[in-house]
């Protein structure tokens, strides 16, 4: 029997539950399909890549079952595998493959070093020898100038941390399409080399969404929010459609900069194209709206989620937290927990921030012994860091140095804890702990210039004048300068930052004269 190409390929994608795959199975053995081997192989693809995990389980039955397998049937066990986080038998699945002789083709490697980078977190160095081992094989199967597999090794090569190998295989390469453009600037972003993600983006003879996707994560995770903004702007005048992941890149930006209406033209758009419904941008969605102080339409945003996952949850419950609501915030936790959602590390950080905030310190104690009790939510560095300030601003600061001298670990935490602590000794005026955390600290070895300069205060404002003398003659020596703090504000869809002391501004003069004016008006009506 002989059926019409493309059918059993159909066939196999309409099946909704593991009972019809396997109907289809039976059909295609009952109906003596002539060869069998690449009628099966449809049914297989479906099976292997769905994210059904009873589908890749009869996946997997068929493949050890069948007597002969081709090279399409391991290459689509091999993606399998690696969509199943298998990285390990992914690459099992290659050996076997090379044991029994099946030729290997240009897409048998893409999937396989994707699973070598899967591996690379695991440890060791063994995991990067079985990527390098691959890259031989490459060169000797005779892909090495294939852009697909050239595009997976420069970003093995960049999570390996080793950019420069990547660069090399980049600089070899004659034909530089989009795909292995767009590879190096992200594996250049991943490393945070800005300068060089930038020049191999400017050089790009061709770019796509995902260029600029690529190009705009770069700056995002170094935090430089105003050139998300100003390369979004950039794309759109040149004509190119944003991708939903540039989208969320730019959200993130706007919640950062509390850039509110080109956050509105973001919300717009995605509406305008019916993206809103994808729960990654509407969790981007409710972070912008509520670090912005639209805790309404936040909650607006996130009621429309149809399946909320813990992402979406955490951000509204930090959202609501952030604008003051910590019983909301507390609500919604309870919420999330009675739907089913299960609370995650990063939730119980936003509730005990909120419980923070409010001064909850009951609240907060019982949700932190809650973590791990009710919910098995082993607590980490970050959860010790939130009990720590919950009763730092309480007033509570003895009760938090004894907490983090008995908490195994939290003695010798970041230094960042203890600075709260300490902040939380100088507006509750303990000179004691005070004096006990500075000099925590002093062993710790920290430098820099605002922990000196609150600790001289605490000392001062105690009369501890010798101690205080002691601290300023430290920042005299070691020329401490404090980080100068800055404002940012939104105007006619424009971000404009504020450095203190800082006249670069080309209108700076005109701000000044300004400013002055005001506060002349202001004493004229005082008197």
């Amino acid at each position: 029997m002989t059926v019409k190409k493309g059918f059993l390929t159909t066939a196999a994608q309409q099946c909704k539950t593991l009972i019809q795959l396997k109907q289809l199975h039976a059909n295609i053995l009952r109906c003596r399909i002539t060869d069998t081997l690449y009628a099966l192989a449809p049914l297989l693809s479906v099976a292997a890549t769905s994210n059904d995990a009873s589908f890749f389980s009869y996946a997997r039955s068929i493949f050890c079952h069948l007597t002969h397998r081709n090279t399409f049937m391991h290459n689509t066990m091999i993606r399998g595998f690696l969509r199943a986080r298998s990285p390990l038998l992914a690459v099992s699945c290659y050996l076997s493959m090379l044991q029994n002789g099946v030729a290997v083709n240009n897409y048998t490697f893409p999937p396989l070093i994707k699973a070598c980078i899967a591996l690379l977190p695991s440890s060791s160095s063994s995991s990067n020898v079985i990527g390098r081992l691959v890259h031989g094989h490459v060169v000797k199967f005779g892909f090495r100038d294939d852009p697909y597999v050239v595009s997976a090794f420069i970003e093995f090569y960049s999570v390996s941390r080793e950019v420069e190998t990547a660069r090399v295989l980049f600089d070899k390469t004659t034909k530089k399409d989009v795909v292995l453009g767009t590879a190096m600037v992200d594996g250049y972003g991943k490393m945070g080399n800005i300068e060089n993600a930038r020049e191999v983006f400017e050089k790009m003879p061709e770019r796509n969404a995902v260029s600029w996707s690529a190009m705009m994560a770069a700056y995002s995770r170094v935090s430089d929010f105003k050139e998300v903004l100003a390369l979004f702007a950039e794309m759109q005048n040149e004509g190119t459609r944003p991708n939903e992941s540039i989208l969320v890149t730019v959200l993130t930006a706007c919640a950062h900069l509390g850039a509110l209406t080109q956050g509105l033209w973001v919300h717009s758009y995605a509406r305008r194209f019916d993206l809103d419904s994808n729960p990654i941008l509407a969790t981007a969605l409710v972070d912008m709206y509520s670090k912005c102080g639209c805790v309404e339409s936040a909650l607006s945003v996130f009621q429309s989620i149809v399946d909320k996952d813990a992402g979406a949850w955490n951000a509204m419950i930090s959202g609501v937290a952030l604008n003051g609501d910590a019983g909301k915030s507390l609500e919604l936790f309870r919420q999330m927990a009675a739907s089913g959602t299960e609370p995650n590390e990063t939730t119980f950080v936003a509730a005990l921030t909120a419980c923070t905030h409010a001064k909850m310190v009951q609240q907060g104690l019982w949700l932190f012994e809650e973590m791990s009790s009710t919910y098995g939510v082993a607590p980490q560095m970050e959860h010790y860091a939130c009990v720590v300030d919950l009763l730092s601003r309480a007033g509570l600061v003895e009760e938090a140095e004894k907490f983090m001298e008995k908490t195994s670990g939290l003695a010798a935490a970041d230094a960042n804890v203890w600075g709260a602590l300490l902040n939380a000794c100088r507006i509750h005026k303990n000179i004691h702990v005070g004096n006990r955390v500075w000099k925590k600290l002093l062993d710790m070895g920290v430098t820099d210039c605002g922990t000196h300069v609150l600790t001289y205060n605490i000392y001062r404002e105690a009369g501890w004048d010798a101690e205080a003398n002691k601290v300023r003659s430290r920042i005299s020596e070691a020329g401490m300068k404090k980080k100068p703090g800055c404002s940012i504000i939104e105007v006619d869809n424009e971000v404009e930052e504020f450095l203190a002391g800082d006249h670069s501004h080309p209108q700076a003069q005109e701000m000044y004269k300004l400013l002055d004016s005001i506060l002349k008006t202001g004493i004229l009506e005082h008197f």
